[in-house]
């Protein structure tokens, strides 16, 4: 179900695998017992990394350079990886080298076909038992975070959504754009939690006091993603890592 990654004393990590439906070790639960306000990223995050959702959003992407520039599908899937993994998304890429509108972009890769999302009732009644606030922080934009959210069946347990557009276009893992996110919702980062699936999207989280656990896939499990994204370990910055979001958060509501 879960590894969290314990630290030695060299701040390395040492991942424990704990069995299914078997409760948290008490060490884990305690860590989490001061957290008010709960932060989850939402692509292979809050739905499954072998969803067809990312692949969708990916060929929308490849579509739109495609008509933009004129190009075939090949090259125009290359300059997407390219300023993907330079700028931190693709829009990025396009508003600094091209200065393309944010808003066709936006709704033009997100017009995208949801229903192979089935509800979570598990993750949903384990969102809805945390003590305190819910908040979703996307490199996507709201109007995706919310349309996917409705159709696994959380929509309704977020506070509210901090998308691409309410971080001035500027993605995670820039620190400033965390910075916009604190402030504007009033979070405290020492009384917070991220779950995220990027690793590099920790960091920051980790060092402004949040506690971090990063969401990988279950053994087995195709993973859509870019071979860079993938994390091959747990770095110092992640605190837990688990491949059963639902069930994690379940083993730490169970106690605090």
């Amino acid at each position: 179900m879960t590894e969290p990654a314990d630290k030695d004393a060299a701040g390395n990590h040492d991942a424990v695998a704990i069995p299914d439906d078997a409760p948290l070790p008490r060490t884990i639960v305690e860590h989490f017992a001061h957290v008010d306000t709960w932060v989850f990223d939402l692509d292979n995050t809050l739905y499954p990394i072998d969803s067809d959702l990312w692949p969708k959003i990916d060929a929308r992407i490849t579509l739109f350079l495609s008509q933009m520039f004129g190009l075939d599908g090949m090259s125009s899937m290359a300059l997407q990886k390219y300023y993907y993994r330079k700028y931190g998304t693709t829009l990025q890429g396009l508003m600094l080298e091209h200065r393309i509108s944010s808003d066709e972009y936006l709704d033009f890769v997100h017009d995208i076909d949801r229903t192979s999302l089935v509800p979570n009732h598990t993750l949903a009644e384990a969102i809805a038992a945390l003590p305190g606030r819910r908040l979703i922080f996307t490199n996507g934009s709201r109007d995706h975070a919310i349309k996917t959210a409705k159709q696994l069946g959380i929509d309704h347990m977020f506070e509210d959504v901090f998308d691409i557009v309410a971080g001035d276009l500027t993605p995670k893992p820039d620190p400033n754009v965390y910075a916009r996110f604190f402030d504007k919702h009033g979070v405290d980062p020492a009384r917070s939690a991220m779950f995220e699936d990027i690793v590099r999207n920790l960091e920051v989280p980790h060092q402004r006091g949040m506690r971090t656990t990063l969401v990988v896939p279950k053994p087995g499990q195709f993973d859509h993603r870019e071979p860079w994204e993938v994390a091959q370990e747990a770095p110092a910055h992640v605190d837990y890592v688990t491949d059963d979001l639902a069930g994690f958060l379940r083993g730490i509501v169970g106690e605090v």
